[in-house]
């Protein structure tokens, strides 16, 4: 591997972590210079100042190899997460240096877990940088970094492979640079139109901006302690749901639906089994909320029961009541779901609605080949029948995100976590969904995690939002 094209690439992506420092610091000078003003401009000249030296200084090449390309995606979430962490750490509070680790890696990882037990004591420029974080995040850091390369770069063309998933890449009927512009129109977009809606809707601009910011990036964290549930609105709850809702669908889609004019969203077999799906198992919620007494009408059951659903299945795990004290049968229902996730090509973590959709059609192709041994039962999806090596691949990923949920929740038991606790983490953190269930729910906070613990979750948020082999292929032996 050539270490001077991964700085030269590594330089860049801080670059752009401290352009939005810069507004960070911005966002505190117009606040009165609040006490996040200079952590963040000090965070900003150091990140700058490091980022700059390897993209002026050391030469461009032209190509890069895949096993580079892999390194220069894993490095560019850990180097973002690592100078991330600054404007936590020189402001101190809570933020210890594993706090401040875990909460830059949530951030960035759109995950949405936080050890602050108080986060409205924060100051606004932190509390910014802290939805900024999400934001830069959700489009993927290395999806910044290739809106401002040159158009004419291979780097663009094998870096925006390795970035998007090999999943999503099957729905993206476009050349590599409009890939790229097509996931930054969209995000944009949905940023922008939600950002007005929350603020007509009441919200102070600052709100709607980090909620936005959280929203589309489906990461979750929030200006208020209660979450959304602290607006106590119909209407925001309303706005929120729909944008969680756009952010997990498969953004191609959105764009060839609003560019052309395009009906392929509507026709899509993955998107009709993740809207079907969430109401149905939405439904099903609300309805066991509502006998068990755990809210007192249907309308308020339906009302708490469908943003949770889709709140967890979107992985942005913003919450309007605390679902941990529901009754079993949901919260199971809210686990599988967090198991799930939204579509591939969105923002969202989890296994993804593809992946769900292609296994369930590979076992039951499975079924009718043992039924009929001498006839070829391809897996079709919509109509379309799948290559085997796609297939595969899905069921592959599948077992390895079981295999890797199972070690995380051993690893968390040891440190004497009980079994909700320890599973629910480990299912809320591969998934990036942030929060779970039992001490740990969608009204309560990690903080009483030990250090051991929080380092462990916070490797795990890295490796689900590269979706598991992207990391492990960097410890390939294979050149």
């Amino acid at each position: 591997m050539r270490i001077h094209v991964i700085a030269r690439n590594m330089g860049l992506v801080l670059l752009v972590n401290a352009l939005f420092m810069f507004i960070a610091v911005f966002v505190s000078a117009i606040n009165g210079f609040d006490t996040g003003f200079s952590p963040l401009l000090l965070s900003a000249i150091i990140t700058a100042t490091i980022g700059s030296f390897p993209y002026i200084f050391v030469r461009s090449s032209g190509e890069v190899a895949t096993r580079e390309g892999y390194v220069i995606v894993v490095l560019s979430w850990a180097i973002s997460c690592l100078f991330g962490m600054l404007p936590y750490l020189l402001w101190g509070g809570e933020f210890s240096l594993i706090n401040a680790w875990y909460e830059s890696v949530s951030g960035y990882t759109t995950t949405g877990g936080t050890i602050l037990t108080n986060v409205e004591i924060l100051p606004k420029s932190l509390l910014f940088w802290r939805a900024s974080t999400h934001w830069i995040g959700g489009m993927g850091v290395v999806i910044f970094m290739l809106l401002i390369l040159p158009e004419v770069s291979s780097i663009r063309l094998r870096l925006s492979k390795i970035e998007i998933s090999a999943l999503s890449q099957n729905s993206y009927h476009f050349r590599a640079k409009e890939t790229v512009r097509v996931i930054a129109f969209v995000y944009f977009g949905l940023t922008l139109l939600e950002i007005i809606a929350l603020w007509l809707a009441g919200m102070s601009f600052f709100d709607a901006v980090c909620h936005s910011f959280a929203t589309i990036a489906t990461g979750g964290f929030s200006t208020r302690n209660l979450s959304i549930a602290s607006y106590n609105s119909v209407l925001i709850e309303m706005i929120v749901l729909v944008f969680m809702c756009l952010a997990a669908i498969h953004f191609g889609m959105i764009f060839l639906l609003i560019s052309k004019g395009s009906t392929t969203l509507f026709r899509s077999p993955v998107t009709k089994f993740y809207l079907l799906f969430s109401m149905a198992i939405g439904t099903l919620i609300s309805v066991n909320l509502w006998y068990t007494g755990t809210f007192d009408s249907l309308g308020e059951s339906f009302r708490h029961g469908i943003f949770q659903t889709f709140s967890i299945i979107s992985t942005t795990g913003f919450a309007t009541t605390d679902s941990s004290v529901w009754p079993y049968f949901s919260i199971l229902l809210l686990l599988f779901l967090s198991l799930q996730g939204g579509c591939s090509g969105s923002t969202t973590g989890g296994i993804k609605s593809d992946r769900i959709l292609i296994a369930f059609y590979s076992i039951k192709a499975n079924i009718t080949k043992r039924l009929h041994p001498k006839s070829v039962v391809p897996t079709r999806v919509g109509g379309q029948a799948l290559d085997p090596e796609m297939v595969s691949g899905v069921n592959l990923f599948i077992i390895l995100y079981m295999l890797c949920l199972f070690v995380v929740a051993v690893l968390l038991s040891l440190t004497g976590l009980d079994m909700m606790d320890a599973v629910s983490a480990a299912f809320a953190h591969i998934g990036n969904i942030g929060p779970g269930f039992g001490n740990v729910g969608s009204m309560s906070n990690y903080s009483a995690f030990n250090g051991f613990s929080k380092f462990v979750l916070s490797i795990v948020m890295i490796m689900g939002r590269i979706e598991l082999f992207g990391f492990f292929i960097l410890f390939s032996s294979r050149k």
